[in-house]
This record gives C-alpha cells, sequence and structure tokens, in this order.
C-alpha cells in the first residue's frame, strides 16, 4: 500500500493496559509523531494534504483534509478541536469532571448535555440487539481486572472467580433509569458504573466530521478513535483502508476500499492486562471472562457511531448471531481476522 493514500494501521504488538485502537492513519506508520501539528503535502495542482494528530478518549487521532489555502483548514481544524474538547467533556471516563464521571462518582446526573441523552440511547439500543453482550455498565467488571494486574504481583490467573461474580451484580444496562424528559439519568443499584468508550470515539468522530463538513470540507478522512473516510479522494478514487494483523497490528493482514463509510476495528489486542495475553479489555458481561487476543473484526458502516459499537459487539457475540446483528444495527459488512487472514466476511 502507497502510505501517502492510505489509512493503514500501526499500534505495538500487545501494547498492556492502555486504551488503544489499532488503526492509525498512514502518516503515523510512515513515521510522524502523534502529536497536534499540520503536515503538508504536495497532492497536485494547488491542492495540499493537512494533517493533524492528537488524541480522543485516550486513543491516537487524525484529521486529513485536502485544501489549497493553509489557513482554511487551520481555521476548520480549530473548530474540530472545540467540538472534540467539547464532547471529550461529557464522555471521557479519564477526567475527574467530565459528565461521565460524574454520574460514576454519584450514582445520578440532573440535565445532563443533549449529547449523553443520545449517545447513551444508541449503546443502550445496541445492548439490547445484543440482549446485553454489549453492556456500557461493563466498567465494574473493567476495574476489577485493572485493578488486578496493577498490582505489584499480580496472580496470573486473573482476579478469582468469586471477585468477577461480585463484580458481575454491579453490571446491567437495564438497571440504568432514564427521565428522558428532563435528562435525568440515574443508576438503580450501588456502585454501578458506565463507560461509553466503546461507542464513544465513533460518534465524536462524526461529531467533528460534521463540524469539517459545514467549513466547506467533504473529501477526507476522520479519525477520533475510528475512522471515518468522507466521499472520494481528491481525485476520485477510494480510500483504501488496511486491517490489523492481530499478531502484528503495525502490519495490514488486509485492505478495503471505501467511499463515504467508516471502518471501525476491535480486537482484544488492542489492550492486553497481562503479559501473556490472557486476559483482554473487551469483557463478555455474560461470563465475566475476556475476548481472545488473536482475533479481530473490522465493521463498514455508514457512520462511526455505529460501527463503533458493532465491531465490540460482533466480537463478543456467537457466531449465528452476527448477521442479525449486522443487519439489525445498520452495518454494511463485517470482516473477521486472525494472524492466519481473513476468517470470515458478513454482509448485511
Amino acid at each position: 500500500m502507497n502510505a501517502a493514500d492510505n489509512l493503514t494501521v500501526s499500534a505495538p504488538l500487545f501494547r498492556q493496559v492502555t486504551r488503544r485502537r489499532a488503526i492509525a492513519l498512514s502518516a503515523v506508520a510512515a513515521g510522524v509523531a502523534a502529536a497536534p501539528f499540520l503536515f503538508k503535502l504536495g497532492m497536485g495542482g494547488d491542492l495540499r494534504e493537512i494533517v493533524w494528530h492528537g488524541t480522543t478518549l485516550g486513543a491516537p487521532s487524525t484529521i486529513k483534509l485536502y485544501h489549497k489555502d493553509e489557513a482554511v483548514a487551520q481555521k476548520a481544524i480549530d473548530a474540530a478541536r472545540e467540538e472534540l474538547d467539547r464532547l471529550e467533556a461529557i464522555f471521557s471516563i479519564y477526567r475527574a469532571d467530565s459528565v461521565l464521571s460524574r454520574l460514576n462518582t454519584t450514582g445520578r446526573i440532573d440535565k445532563a448535555p443533549v449529547e449523553f441523552m443520545d449517545l447513551l440511547g444508541t449503546a443502550l439500543n445496541i445492548a439490547k440487539l445484543t440482549d446485553g453482550i454489549f453492556d456500557p455498565t461493563i466498567q465494574p467488571l473493567w476495574s476489577l481486572y485493572f485493578n488486578h494486574f496493577m498490582q505489584e504481583k499480580p496472580d496470573p490467573a486473573g482476579p478469582a472467580k468469586s471477585a468477577i461474580q461480585q463484580a458481575m451484580t454491579k453490571i446491567g444496562w437495564q438497571q440504568i433509569n432514564i427521565d428522558t424528559a428532563n435528562r435525568n439519568v440515574a443508576f438503580a443499584r450501588p456502585d454501578m458504573a458506565l463507560t461509553l468508550n466503546s461507542i464513544g470515539q465513533g460518534y465524536i468522530t462524526d461529531r467533528v466530521s460534521d463540524v469539517l463538513r459545514q467549513h466547506g470540507f467533504d473529501s477526507m478522512l476522520v479519525d477520533m478513535g475510528e475512522p471515518r473516510a468522507l466521499k472520494s479522494r481528491p481525485d476520485g478514487k477510494p480510500w483504501h483502508i488496511g486491517i490489523a494483523n492481530p499478531a502484528d497490528p503495525s502490519q495490514a493482514i488486509t485492505e478495503v476500499n471505501v467511499r463515504d463509510k467508516c471502518v471501525a476495528t476491535s480486537g482484544g489486542y488492542g489492550t492486553l492486562f497481562d503479559d501473556n495475553g490472557k486476559f483482554t479489555h473487551i469483557i463478555n458481561p455474560k461470563t465475566g471472562l475476556t475476548a481472545p487476543a488473536l482475533m479481530g473484526v473490522s465493521v463498514i458502516a455508514p457512520n462511526a457511531t455505529i460501527g463503533d459499537s458493532l465491531s465490540t459487539a460482533m466480537l463478543l457475540v456467537p457466531a449465528e448471531q452476527r448477521r442479525p446483528l449486522l443487519v439489525a444495527g445498520g452495518g454494511d459488512k463485517a470482516i473477521f481476522v486472525t494472524p492466519n487472514g481473513v476468517s470470515q466476511i458478513i454482509e448485511a
């Protein structure tokens, strides 16, 4: 693949206990540091490629625009960053002052932002479609694994079964009480906690894309943790997106060509709790067990919110439920991969 033209995979093998998605833009793969800056390439004629790098909800982020005037692109990127900052103040589980963190601390939030209600409603819809295998209240179980393996000498067998069972009593998407009219959200059980990381990066990608379109951009790549290709490339060709090899996420095991689509990827290899790769950050709330490290799924969808949520859910649901979920959730295609290559392709 040509690094100047493609979204390609870029992630270290078995990154341990850090939030990291397995897809990054080609500028990162080509050796450009993941920090805020503008990078320009001639695109033929007067067009320039202008790239910004940063982070969203702990994941590497990139905006790639094409324009003759860098100042015009800079103005659009500044507006996009303002939107990103605003949404992180709502959804970030890493910020103590975010709306989400305040809900987790107090068990209740009143007059929640419209965006919070919107995304929570979408997450709960996916939870219903999957009969709770996708569950945004998984955070107590995630915290159990995290805290276990952050000990100086953790038991390599993982948390005790009794501790897992206890954490599972704090999980349940149906135990969220929502007053839609007043935008109030409360937990029905003590010690519950919510995370929207498995859908929030896709949602922010879509909102940032909307801001950039309002500034006149339509042919672009936006990745706030999940990459979305808007329209076609400036030369009219499709975008080329690499899908990571679970055994070496810095390498693409296959690629897809898309126009005006998102390609969202989930895999246990994205974050590992232990050195041996036995315990991953994707946890099944029905069993308390984690998804395998060496399997990934990429979902092609009309937008990043749909793709982000479905990629996580499809990694956990039984094989016979994959296509029905893809159809019901609004996705177009799912590509499952192992280190040996593509294992399954499902189309809606």
